[in-house]
């Protein structure tokens, strides 16, 4: 489980093809400093078995299903990717609860820079629309982000000064794709209700 507070902006250094997977090598020297063997790591909102660790790089393996349902499979060695570790369960939850289980893949539609902050609009599925509210919460590559305007098959998001800093939503332009992963209480909610009718 994550909180979508990224922590840092890592970097993929290889890709290794392995038939119709890969194994990617991360750096990440914050997010490794106490990274074993097993421990997850959140790399663009994706949950990555850590499989190995040595001087602040980290490789993790990819399957097929997480390469066609994210956007992982775009990567590049130089790619900046968004990093974060599992909260604990004496952390404060300063974004919301993210699983690291991507339901969807959407593209930068748009950049509205403002004095300080972007308005950024991002395409969205459809059969994801019905999970997002105005001033609702939506992870965008691993980033918690409260939405400003919900749609049928996109959605706004304001980027304050730290986001565009410190994660990938700084630099992605339009067209570039992005992982989402909808509120779990949205979902959780919708199963509960429908199963009483």
């Amino acid at each position: 489980m994550f909180t979508g507070i990224v922590e840092e902006l890592g970097e993929i250094v290889a890709i290794e093809i392995r038939g119709d997977s890969v194994t990617l090598a991360i750096r990440g020297p914050l997010v490794t400093e106490d990274a074993v063997h097993g421990a997850s790591i959140a790399v663009n909102g994706v949950c990555l078995t850590v499989v190995d660790v040595q001087n602040g790089v980290f490789s993790a393996d990819v399957i097929k299903e997480t390469l066609d349902k994210s956007s992982l499979g775009a990567l590049e060695p130089g790619s900046k990717v968004n990093l974060e570790r599992p909260v604990r369960l004496s952390d404060r939850l300063g974004g919301h609860l993210v699983q690291g289980h991507v339901d969807g893949v959407g593209a930068i539609l748009s950049r509205e820079p403002g004095e300080r902050w972007d308005v950024v609009t991002v395409s969205l599925p459809a059969d994801l629309s019905r999970y997002l509210v105005n001033k609702g919460s939506i992870t965008v590559d691993g980033i918690s982000l409260t939405v400003v305007e919900a749609g049928a098959d996109r959605f706004s998001v304001a980027l304050i000064p730290t986001t565009l800093a410190l994660t990938t939503l700084g630099h992605k332009k339009p067209g570039d794709p992005v992982n989402l992963e909808v509120d779990v209480v949205a979902k959780y909610v919708e199963r509960m209700l429908g199963d009483r009718s």
